[in-house]
C-alpha cells in the first residue's frame, strides 16, 4: 500500500484493500478460535484438580462453542474455487402454479434473506417484480460477503414445496416449484468480452415499492445481449445509470458463467457422459404436510425442523454440499 502509484488505480486498490481485509479477518477467526481453546484448557485443569459442578457446565457450553466455530471455518477452509470468496447474485424464479408458486419463491426469498443476516452479509436487492395476487414473479439479490458465492453455490436448483395451499380454499395439498440460480459477482476486470453493439438497451417505470420515483420515471434498465439472447434487468430506488451499472454486473456474471457451463459440457461429451439439469431435478424438496421434513436429494440429509431452515437454517445443507463435492 505504501508503494509508488499504488492508489493511482482506484479500482486495483480497492480489490486489493478488500483481499487484505479478508485474509486479516480469518486470521482473526483463527487466532480467536485458539485463544478460546486456550481457556478451555485451563478450565479444564482447574476442574480436574477441584471438581466443581458449575464449572463443569461452563467447560461444557465452552466445548460447544468450540466445535461450533471450529465447524464454521473448517468449512469455510473447503472453499477454494475461483470465485468463491466473492459475492453472490442470486435469481428466484417460481415455477409453472400461479399464485401457489410466487408465494413459494417469496419464502425462499426471505429464508436465503434470514441466512444472509445470520451471517453478517448484505443484502442488496437488484431487481423486484412482484406477483399480481401474492408472493414475487422474479426477484435478483446481490448478496455480499466473504465467501458468499462459495457457500451460496450449494444452492442452485430446483426446490420443491409441499403443503396444504393457503390459497385453495378446499383445503388441498400443493406441490410447487422454484428455481433458484446463483452465480458468482464478477468484476470488470474478468476475462469476460462484451460488445457494445451486441447490446440493446431498453429503459421502463420501475414496479412494486420504492422511492418516491418508482412508477414516475424511466429507471429501471433491461439489456438484452443479442448473440445469447440473456435478458438481465435491474430495478431500485436509484438513477438509470446506477441500475445500468448493475444490469452489466449481472450481465458479465451469466457471461462468464455461460462460458463455464459450455466448457464442463464439452468435457462431459469428450468423457462421454451427458448430464441435463431439468425442471423437474429438484435439489431439495420441504414438506409442510402430512409431516415436516427439509431434504436434500443430493447429500440425503434430512432435516425435521421445518421452521428453523425457512428461517434460514441452512448451514447443515450447505455443508454437506460442500463435503460431497470435495
Amino acid at each position: 500500500m505504501a508503494a509508488p502509484g499504488f492508489w493511482d488505480d482506484q479500482s486495483a486498490a480497492q480489490a486489493v484493500m478488500k483481499e487484505i481485509s479478508a485474509l486479516k479477518r480469518t486470521i482473526q477467526e483463527w487466532e480467536e478460535l485458539y485463544n478460546q481453546y486456550e481457556d478451555a484448557e485451563t478450565m479444564l485443569e482447574l476442574v480436574s484438580e477441584e471438581p466443581d459442578e458449575a464449572l463443569e457446565g461452563e467447560l461444557e457450553r465452552d466445548v460447544a462453542r468450540l466445535e461450533k466455530a471450529l465447524d464454521r471455518l473448517e468449512l469455510a477452509a473447503l472453499l477454494d474455487g475461483e470465485f468463491d470468496s466473492g459475492n453472490a447474485i442470486v435469481s428466484i424464479h417460481p415455477g409453472a402454479g400461479g399464485t401457489e408458486s410466487q408465494d413459494w419463491a417469496e419464502m425462499l426469498l426471505r429464508m436465503y434473506t434470514r441466512w444472509a443476516d445470520s451471517r453478517g452479509y448484505d443484502v442488496e436487492v437488484l431487481d423486484y417484480q412482484p406477483g399480481e395476487e401474492a408472493g414475487i414473479k422474479s426477484v435478483t439479490l446481490l448478496i455480499s460477503g466473504t465467501n458468499a458465492y462459495g457457500y451460496l453455490k450449494a444452492e442452485k436448483g430446483v426446490h420443491r414445496l409441499v403443503r396444504i395451499s393457503p390459497f385453495d380454499a378446499s383445503g388441498r395439498r400443493h406441490t410447487s416449484f422454484t428455481s433458484v440460480d446463483v452465480i458468482p459477482e464478477i468484476t470488470e476486470d474478468a476475462d469476460v468480452e462484451i460488445k457494445s453493439e451486441d447490446l440493446r438497451i431498453d429503459t421502463y417505470r420501475a414496479s412494486g415499492a420504492g422511492g418516491q420515483h418508482v412508477n414516475k420515471t424511466e429507471s429501471a434498465v433491461r439489456i438484452t445481449h443479442i448473440p445469447t439472447g440473456i435478458v438481465v434487468q435491474c430495478q431500485s430506488e436509484r438513477s438509470q445509470h446506477s441500475n445500468r451499472e448493475a444490469a452489466m454486473k449481472i450481465l458479465r456474471s451469466r457471461l462468464l458463467a455461460r462460458q463455464q457451463q459450455e466448457k464442463q459440457a464439452r468435457l462431459e461429451e469428450l468423457k462421454g457422459e451427458q448430464g441435463e439439469i431439468a425442471w423437474g431435478n429438484q435439489i431439495r424438496s420441504y414438506v409442510f404436510c402430512p409431516y415436516t421434513m427439509v431434504k436434500d436429494h443430493r447429500t440425503n440429509l434430512e432435516v425435521g425442523n421445518v421452521d428453523a431452515v425457512m428461517d434460514g437454517m441452512l448451514d447443515p445443507f450447505i455443508e454437506a454440499y460442500l463435503k460431497m463435492k470435495r
